[in-house]
């Protein structure tokens, strides 16, 4: 028997409570020790609250900063953090050095989690924010807690003046021992000290506190390497078996006290990283906050997004992730504070494409309907703009259902410029027929729209979505669509910004003309659309190679019996459709237009993979010419290089009579492969 609303899901993901097997709270009941709360254990003796020793207080701070990494990694404050008793209550721990440091790291904890809820570009798998109940010292200012700690860090200056060792005297093993252990501890002190003061950096408006983060951040990089060399100094936990719900620690720490407090669910066991991982990850989150404290001197919108994709490849963790979408854009909606979006993308637009009706000078520019229209284009593009960004924030894995789902959002937005741009066009014609309006806006718009849809199709090769009898026409649609429309995009953009420039200098005629001769601009857009043509190139390159493979018989369409390829094509293009422009290219409409036969004289392998040779040559050509060119770019050349010598050797016959597949290996992009044969 069973309810009309209790069905199949409700009971897959139903749990029988009270069952070992199924509910978490049962881990207790198996655990034969007795597991007690801070006040018992200190009753029991079992936890100290004063008189730590050094190496205690080290094994306690750095098996802290594990449990903290763990729980970034995507596992419950109550598994990870709040498995450290003196957390629980560290108003009763009568150790000065213990409580300061648990009272600060109270305030870390509650600072990360206020700063990556404020950004929302997690998901369930990468963090989770629930308190349990736990205070966070919510009635201890910062103020006070960074004074505690500065006075403890005092504390073990002078221990470290005192048991220095001045030039000329003897070495005393136990003076140095101590003075070691000392190092130990401040080093760890002064780290908790200046992460919480880089954290309350971020949080200041207009990015104030930027400069300082940076500061800070130079001195955090400085101390790591010390805490990773006195790491083995601290107590560590004794030589036991691990179990699924148990596992070894040092005093201070109970793995299961919270089993209780978690909801009744499947047991999830939480495996804490290990100390000097931990401290690996701080370093990498160090380097990763220095490209966020880079940002705000970085002025184009265009430029930012770059940074931010760069950023998202880098696999950075959600602390990171959060805090640039807050430099970036925080809760004032102002970028960096200060500039209001809506200026933001007028600038943007300006020096993109530079429309009559954003030109100081035009007849448009105060024309009251004009700029009626404009305002309200500029307004509507906020959103899918800003989401755009704060798509990039997000784990790799959920980027791709996002960007699906903004094309509906840019296929309005190109709709409504469109419209926009029309209006304005037919005034322009009543009062400067000279000039035009038409596909201003619609272009920049445009070329979100095509970055958007290459995203999304690019990132199907990075999660290993694409099965290699795929490959042929998601590579096609790139070459002949995407990577195309991208192309005469930023052509068109320049060719625009051209026009207005000569009819600038044709206005300033006269007036300081040799001034205007020596500033010589480098050609708008001219590295993105190298860079565009390239991967065009490699693209093609890729499909003529694979139509190649398959006219020799090497790569084998699989006997579909559920689906076929029009299906799978069908599936992979879907959001596509969404948008207007470019319309989506139908399944029956790539058969025609990559139908072979449609030439006089149906091509051989041979004939395929010396165009793609020549696509990879191409390639090879156009992003050697790039000045400059980042790890990125070089990786690129040396896949082009390796495909163009493999396409040589087969168009010379080499493993004609090979029947075994082309291997697709990428190690050097996670895009674009190297083939071997």
């Amino acid at each position: 028997m069973h309810d009309e609303v209790f069905g199949l899901f409700e009971a897959m993901s139903a749990i029988e409570m009270m069952d070992p097997k199924m509910d978490a709270g049962m881990m207790c009941n198996q655990i034969k020790r007795k597991v007690m709360t801070l006040e018992k254990s200190v009753e029991a003796g079992t936890v100290k609250i004063k008189d730590l020793s050094a190496e205690e207080q080290i094994g306690i701070t750095d098996a802290t900063l594990a449990c903290m990494v763990t729980w970034l990694e995507g596992h419950s404050l109550a598994q990870t953090v709040f498995t450290n008793l003196y957390l629980h209550n560290p108003y009763i721990i009568e150790d000065r050095c213990t409580k300061a440091i648990s009272m600060c790291f109270l305030k870390i904890v509650d600072l990360i989690r206020d700063r990556i809820n404020r950004a929302n570009v997690f998901e369930e798998e990468d963090f989770q924010p629930m308190t349990y109940g736990f205070k966070m010292c919510g009635d201890v200012t910062d103020v006070r807690v960074m004074g505690m700690m500065k006075e403890v860090e005092d504390e073990y200056n002078r221990v470290l003046k005192n048991t220095r060792v001045k030039s000329g005297e003897e070495r005393d093993a136990a003076t140095e021992k101590k003075h070691e252990l000392a190092v130990a501890v401040h080093t760890r002190i002064r780290f908790y000290r200046l992460f919480l003061s880089m954290l309350i950096s971020f949080t200041k408006d207009k990015c104030e506190g930027v400069p300082q983060a940076q500061k800070i951040l130079e001195q955090l990089t400085e101390l790591v390497p010390i805490m990773k060399k006195t790491e083995p100094l601290g107590i560590q936990p004794e030589q036991r078996e691990v179990t699924k719900n148990d596992y070894p620690t040092i005093m201070g720490f109970e793995p299961i006290i919270n089993q209780r407090l978690l909801p009744p669910t499947f047991p999830r066991y939480t495996v804490i990283k290990s100390r000097s991982e931990a401290l690996s990850y701080l370093e990498q989150l160090a380097d990763k906050l220095k490209v966020v404290c880079a940002l705000p001197s970085v002025s184009s919108l265009h430029s930012i997004l770059e940074i931010f994709l760069d950023f998202s490849k880098s696999a950075p963790c959600v602390l990171s992730r959060s805090l640039l979408q807050l430099t970036f854009l925080p809760p004032s909606r102002k970028i960096f504070g200060t500039i209001t979006v809506v200026d933001a993308i007028k600038d943007t637009i300006r020096n993109f494409i530079a429309p009559p009706s954003l030109i100081a000078k035009s007849l448009l520019y105060n024309n009251p309907q004009a700029k009626e229209y404009v305002d309200g284009f500029l307004s509507h593009a906020v959103r899918p703009i800003c989401t755009i960004y704060q798509i990039t924030g997000h784990n790799r894995a959920r980027q791709r259902d996002k960007w699906a789902h903004l094309m509906e959002d840019m296929a309005s937005l190109q709709d409504e410029a469109d419209k926009v741009d029309a209006y304005l066009h037919n005034i322009l014609m009543k009062t400067d027929p000279s000039r035009q309006h038409l596909a201003c806006f619609g272009t920049w718009v445009l070329y979100h729209t095509l970055q958007v849809m290459i995203h999304y199709t690019l990132s199907g090769f990075e999660l290993e979505l694409y099965a290699t009898y795929e490959y042929h026409y998601v590579f096609w649609y790139l070459h002949e669509l995407l990577y195309a429309w991208l192309a005469s995009t930023l052509t068109r953009a320049s060719s625009f910004l051209s026009e207005h420039e000569a009819l600038t200098e044709q206005q300033t005629k006269g007036r300081s003309n040799k001034k205007n001769k020596k500033k010589k601009k480098p050609k708008p857009n001219g590295k993105e659309l190298l860079l565009t043509q390239g991967a065009q190139q490699l693209c093609g390159g890729y499909y003529k190679a694979l139509v190649g493979f398959r006219l020799d018989g090497k790569m084998k369409q699989p006997s579909f019996e559920f689906d076929s390829e029009e299906v799978r094509y069908t599936h992979r293009f879907s959001p596509f459709g969404n948008v207007i422009t470019p319309p989506m290219v139908q399944y029956t409409q790539f058969c025609e237009m990559s139908d072979l036969n449609r030439y006089e004289f149906p091509l051989s392998a041979a004939e395929m993979y010396s165009m793609a040779y020549k696509c990879f040559y191409q390639a090879k050509a156009i992003y050697e010419s790039i000045s400059n060119p980042s790890e990125e770019v070089q990786n690129l050349i040396k896949i082009a290089k390796t495909n163009f010598v493999v396409m040589k050797l087969l168009m010379g016959g080499h493993k004609k009579d090979s029947q075994s597949p082309p291997e697709f290996e990428f190690n050097h992009s996670k895009v674009f492969p190297v083939i071997k044969i």
